[in-house]
């Protein structure tokens, strides 16, 4: 890694200028069809009406060379009582995969739900085969609760569990 390695990306709130860089890494990954239980075919829309979340909520920007690379989304996990527990979801382009920009955008996902007020972070569905994210999770702090056994359909594994993640911050 060495030289590839993003010492300090460049991590800030999305814009509506960024959409035209974060839709192809959202598509990319929905596609792909092995970490996310969104429909293969989700168009740009309803992508849109999903990553552009109102306050308490909000999207971070991963951003190299004034591009896009990844993205981390904060919303309550739940209405009304529920919503002092914040949800996440990130995604990162395949060039800038292996990099550390997950990483970054984890910690500043966790900065921002914790300035925003949330007590805590819950993730309702890491697919269990995508190691990388469940290894980078866990030395965040994050717990495994549960797994719901074959409830993510992955194109190359078959019916595998999806991961309840936990987090007080």
């Amino acid at each position: 890694m060495g030289d590839r390695l993003i010492s300090v990306p460049d991590i800030r709130l999305a814009t509506d200028d960024d959409w035209p860089d974060l839709w192809p890494i959202i598509e990319g990954v929905t596609r792909a069809g092995d970490s996310y239980a969104y429909p293969l075919d989700m168009s740009e829309t309803v992508a849109r009406a999903l990553w552009t979340p109102p306050p308490p909520g909000g999207v971070l920007v991963a951003v190299e060379d004034g591009r896009v690379i990844g993205a981390a989304k904060i919303v309550p996990n739940r209405p009304g009582n529920g919503a002092h527990v914040a949800n996440g979801s990130f995604m990162v382009a395949p060039q800038a995969r292996g990099r550390g920009v997950a990483r970054r955008l984890g910690e500043a996902a966790l900065d921002f739900a914790r300035d925003a007020g949330f007590r805590s972070m819950q993730f309702n569905a890491v697919v269990e085969t995508n190691t990388i994210a469940v290894a980078l999770w866990k030395s965040l702090g994050f717990e495994i609760l549960a797994t719901v056994p074959e409830a993510f359909d992955h194109p190359a594994h078959g019916l595998v569990g999806l991961h309840l993640m936990y987090r007080r911050l």
